[in-house]
C-alpha cells in the first residue's frame, strides 16, 4: 500500500498516474476532496481507499502495518499566501506530524519542498545541508518550506529512507485548477488562444532585460519518475534538487508555447504585479549533481520537447495525465 497526500493536486496526480504506470494499484490517496475542480485530476486511475488530510493520522494509526511507502506531497503551495499561520499549519505542522509518524513506524517518506527556499539566489542553488540555516526565502510560503527542511535535518530520530525534493518550476498536465500559480506556459496556452498574443511581466531589475529572467522550468513527468526512483532504491536519504539544472528564459518559454500552436509569436510587456514584485526570483537554476550522485541517470526533458508535448498533447485536447 502507498499513501500519496495532495492526491487530487498537480504533481501527486500525475505521480499516481506514474505508480499505476508501474502496476501499483494498492494506493490510499490523501487530500481536502472537497475542492471539486481538483477531483477530476484523479478521475480514471486505480487506487484503493480515499482519507480526507484531517482524518489521516488516525487512520495510519490503524493502518500502519500495511502502508509500504509515504509520498507526501500534499501543502498550501500559493507563494503570495501571506498568512502565516495558514502556512504554518499545512505546511510546517502537517509535515512534522508525518515526519514523527514515519519514524514511529519506521516508513519511508518522500516530501515535497521548494525552490522558493532558495530566496533571491544569492547563495546559488545548491542542495547542500549546510547552506540550509543560511538561506532567507522572499516570502512566507518559502519560509514555510525552508522551516521544515531544517528541521528535519535537526531531528535526532528520522524515517530509515527519507527525501525532500526541493521543486524548480513544475509545468505540465493536470495543473488547470491552479489559477494564478499555474505554469507560465498553461497561462501563455490559454493567453494565446484567447487572444492570439502573449503578455510577459517587465523586468524590475537592471541586470535582465525584459523576457530573460530566468527560471530552471522542469517537466511534471520528469518529477514524478525521479519520485518513482527513489522509492525503487531507499538509499540515500537527504534533500535534493529537482530541477534540470538549465535555466531558461521566460522568452524561450513562450516562443515554443506559440511554436507548438503553429502560432506566429506576439509578445509584449506588462508591469509586475506590486505584490509580488520584491518578492520575484530573476534567476533559478538547480544544481543537480547530488541526486545524479546517487544513481538517477535519466536525461530530463528539453524545454521545447517539454512544451509541445503538453499543448498538443494535453492543453489542446484538454487532456488529463
Amino acid at each position: 500500500m502507498i499513501v500519496v497526500t495532495g492526491a487530487a493536486g498537480f504533481i501527486a496526480s500525475c505521480l499516481v498516474t506514474r505508480l499505476n504506470a508501474a502496476n501499483f494499484n494498492d494506493i490510499v490517496v490523501v487530500d481536502n476532496f472537497t475542492v471539486e475542480r481538483k477531483l477530476i485530476n484523479l478521475k480514471g486511475k486505480r487506487l484503493s481507499e480515499y482519507v480526507d488530510r484531517e482524518e489521516f493520522f488516525g487512520w495510519l494509526d490503524k493502518n500502519h502495518e500495511q502502508v509500504e511507502f509515504i509520498f507526501h506531497i500534499g501543502a498550501r503551495t500559493d507563494t503570495t499566501e501571506q498568512n502565516r499561520d495558514v502556512l504554518n499549519v499545512l505546511n510546517l505542522d502537517y509535515s512534522k506530524q508525518m515526519w514523527l509518524a514515519c519514524c514511529r513506524y519506521q516508513l519511508p517518506l518522500v516530501y515535497a519542498s521548494s525552490a522558493a527556499t532558495y530566496g533571491s539566489g544569492t547563495l546559488g542553488y545548491s542542495d547542500d545541508d549546510a547552506l540550509l540555516p543560511l538561506l532567507r526565502p522572499l516570502n512566507p510560503y518559502g519560509d514555510s518550506k525552508n522551516d521544515f527542511d531544517n528541521w528535519a535535518i535537526a531531528q535526532p530520530e528520522k524515517p530509515f529512507f527519507w527525501a525532500g525534493l526541493k521543486f524548480f518550476n513544475v509545468y505540465g498536465p493536470n495543473e488547470y485548477h491552479k489559477g494564478r500559480m499555474a505554469s507560465v506556459i498553461f497561462h501563455a496556452f490559454e493567453q494565446i488562444r484567447r487572444t492570439g498574443s502573449m503578455q510577459l511581466f517587465r523586468s524590475h531589475n537592471p541586470d535582465y532585460a525584459d523576457g530573460e529572467q530566468k527560471r530552471d522550468f522542469v517537466y511534471v513527468k520528469d518529477v514524478v519518475e525521479v519520485c518513482f526512483f527513489l522509492m525503487q532504491n531507499r538509499k540515500n536519504s537527504g534533500i535534493y534538487n529537482l530541477g534540470t539544472g538549465e535555466a531558461r528564459t521566460f522568452m524561450d518559454l513562450t516562443l515554443n508555447t506559440f511554436a507548438a500552436l503553429d502560432r506566429t509569436a506576439d509578445i509584449t510587456f506588462k508591469d509586475t504585479p506590486e505584490d509580488i514584485r520584491d518578492t520575484y526570483q530573476y534567476f533559478t537554476q538547480a544544481e543537480m549533481q547530488k541526486l545524479r550522485n546517487i544513481g538517477y541517470d535519466k536525461p530530463f526533458t528539453r524545454l521545447e520537447d517539454g512544451i509541445n508535448d503538453y499543448v498538443r498533447n494535453y492543453l489542446v485536447p484538454g487532456s488529463y495525465l
